[in-house]
């Protein structure tokens, strides 16, 4: 600035004439109007980074001439209006007052260094730090995303985390783009001129709000309306204002839901039924089924028992299968219900999901809300008439279907076996399994013994097809003393069973091995081997016949060693025939033998005769 008592001081009386014309030239080559001072007031402030006031005297090209006041004036890049977008600021005309940001006073080229762009930044923090402070709620609009989350115009960028957008982060905080938002102030750095916001504070707080109230007023068997927030497999939660309510998956309709987004969707209004509130826990279990009656309230008389309905069936477990009745009614046709005769491994064999079966109603439990139903009920029973069908003796013709230890089960027809046990096999042939006479696929002929349809049992014979060659084809044919050639079959600690001919054997009891004392019977024979035998006895009774391979002529008197047991678990023959012996009476000789104690033995012919009648041969 000019010193005028300077000038004064060293006699430049005209000088100050002379600055006149000076700065008259120049203000009228800047086209200022004569009543403004040619020289800036002297009160404004130029601190680096302060806002000062300038006017526009210049527009050079790219760059606009401002001048502050100062001793040189200052440049500022028209780009920093273009900036603003299509619809903002336009770059001013020379004479315009605006204000600016000096930056540097002098920089190397002399010029002051001054920022319209930094100016206006500057005076809107300043304006948002004189309205709001951290804790008030602002609104702005979602200008952009970036890295971390989303940048919000209150008037100043500020930035929203991507935590903190909503309770439940979003899948994409791309959505919020050019929305205008509310937001609470979490923290304000005025050093770094950072803003942080949270939408999700703010959410937080006014459902916090929401749910004390909510909570004080609500009450089990209300109806209030909520917005579904989320969905999983077992039901959705939805939004009371403030709190959310559970809505499981049974309490979405009296029918079957397999899955919620059949029944509801995200963001859907729904009028629900309060079911239970837990305010401590703050818990709200919801319902829409008991908006309306529940189906089951007069089952019985819709459904009594005995009833036939026609279904769908809705779901197949290994168990059975579950049949809708009405929406809300279904009743389980267990594997057992569904068929008389059919063995079902799998319900499936049977019915498939949507098919449409007539059932009976088997039972009905109202408190437990259960249904039995059956199919095989809507059909005839062929249990029923099987007794008139296969009376006694009947022969039948039927494949082997299963094997068991104690026999084969024959199918007479569809869903209808008979047993035929090991017993009733053949009458000469000892059959521990019936893997030996029959094989399962295999067809077979034989006859009926009886029925018990009660009990749901057929019981058939395969030796009865022909007459049992024990009445007297085998006494006729083997008598005592007739020597014989058969093949070992089978050797046990008490002695060896021979094959006379096929399906009919008698036992070699190891006392009858040989002459000599026989500790083990396998010292002498094996099984498959060929050997002559002679008859000891026949028992038709007991189905037996002894043998012997000892010299008739050198059997020896009967001894306490000699009497031992003959089978497994059988007593020996003199036990049966010591009843009507003293003590003193001289042992007679015996012919020794058979497979059982049940008979007598047989005496050799010419011996004492005053023996009972029924131990002469």
């Amino acid at each position: 600035m000019v010193n005028r008592q300077l000038l004064r001081q060293f006699d430049a009386v005209n000088a100050e004439d002379e600055i006149d014309a000076i700065f008259n030239q120049h203000r009228e080559a800047r086209n200022l109007p004569e009543e403004e001072p040619w020289l800036e007031s002297e009160s404004q402030d130029y601190e680096l980074n302060k806002i000062v006031t300038g006017k526009v005297i210049e527009i050079r090209g790219e760059d606009i001439i401002i001048d502050i006041g100062y001793k040189s004036e200052g440049i500022v890049k028209i780009d920093e209006w273009r900036d603003e977008g299509v619809d903002g600021p336009q770059p001013p005309k020379v004479g315009d007052t605006i204000q600016v940001l000096l930056e540097t006073v002098e920089d190397e080229n002399g010029q002051i260094s001054l920022s319209y762009r930094k100016a206006k930044r500057q005076k809107e923090w300043e304006a948002i730090l004189a309205r709001h402070k951290e804790g008030d709620i602002v609104s702005g609009m979602v200008t952009r995303k970036i890295k971390g989350g989303l940048l919000v115009n209150i008037g100043v960028n500020v930035f929203l985390p991507a935590s903190q957008v909503d309770i439940r982060r979003p899948p994409d905080i791309g959505d919020y783009l050019n929305r205008s938002i509310e937001c609470k102030i979490l923290k304000i750095d005025e050093s770094r001129r950072n803003i942080v916001v949270s939408r999700r504070k703010l959410i937080e707080d006014q459902r916090q709000e929401m749910k004390q109230k909510l909570l004080s007023e609500i009450e089990p068997k209300q109806t209030r309306k909520g917005v579904v927030k989320n969905i999983a497999e077992f039901g959705a939660f939805v939004d009371l204002g403030g709190i959310d309510g559970l809505l499981h998956i049974t309490d979405m309709s009296w029918g079957r839901v397999t899955n919620p987004n059949d029944v509801v969707r995200i963001d859907q209004e729904l009028e629900v039924y309060i079911l239970s509130v837990d305010k401590e826990r703050e818990k709200i279990a919801l319902s829409l089924k008991h908006k309306s009656a529940s189906p089951w309230e007069n089952v019985e008389a819709k459904y009594p028992v005995n009833s036939r309905h026609i279904g769908e069936v809705v779901n197949i477990m290994t168990y059975g299968a579950f049949v809708k009745l009405e929406p809300g009614i279904e009743g389980l046709v267990h594997i057992s219900e569904m068929s008389w005769t059919k063995r079902i491994n799998d319900p499936r064999e049977l019915v498939q999901p949507g098919d449409r079966i007539e059932v009976m109603v088997l039972n009905i439990n109202r408190d437990k809300q259960e249904i039995s139903l059956g199919m095989k009920q809507t059909l005839p029973n062929p249990w029923d008439k099987v007794a008139e069908r296969y009376p006694p003796n009947t022969q039948i013709t039927g494949t082997v279907r299963n094997l068991t230890n104690y026999g084969a089960f024959i199918e007479i027809e569809e869903g209808i076996d008979g047993l035929l046990h090991v017993s009733d096999m053949s009458w000469v042939r000892k059959v521990t399994h019936p893997s030996e006479v029959v094989q399962k696929g295999q067809k077979v002929t034989c006859v009926v013994l009886n029925v018990d349809q009660e009990r749901k049992r057929v019981a058939l014979g395969l030796k009865q097809m022909a007459n049992d060659p024990w009445e007297g084809d085998i006494p006729a044919r083997y008598h005592p003393n007739d020597s014989k050639r058969g093949k070992v079959t089978k050797i046990t600690n008490f002695g060896v069973f021979v094959e006379l001919e096929p399906g009919l054997e008698g036992l070699l009891h190891i006392s009858e091995l040989s002459d000599q004392k026989v500790e083990n019977a396998e010292e002498l024979v094996k099984v498959g081997d060929e050997v002559d035998v002679r008859i000891l006895r026949v028992d038709a009774k007991d189905r037996k016949i002894g043998l012997s391979r000892r010299t008739p002529s050198d059997d020896p008197v009967e001894t306490e060693e000699s009497a031992a047991t003959t089978t497994e678990g059988e007593t020996s023959s003199s036990e049966s025939a010591a009843s009507g012996s003293a003590a003193s009476a001289p042992a007679k000789r015996e012919l020794r033998g058979g497979t059982g104690t049940a008979g007598p033995l047989f005496s050799m012919p010419g011996e004492a005769t005053d023996a009972a009648p029924e131990e002469n041969a």
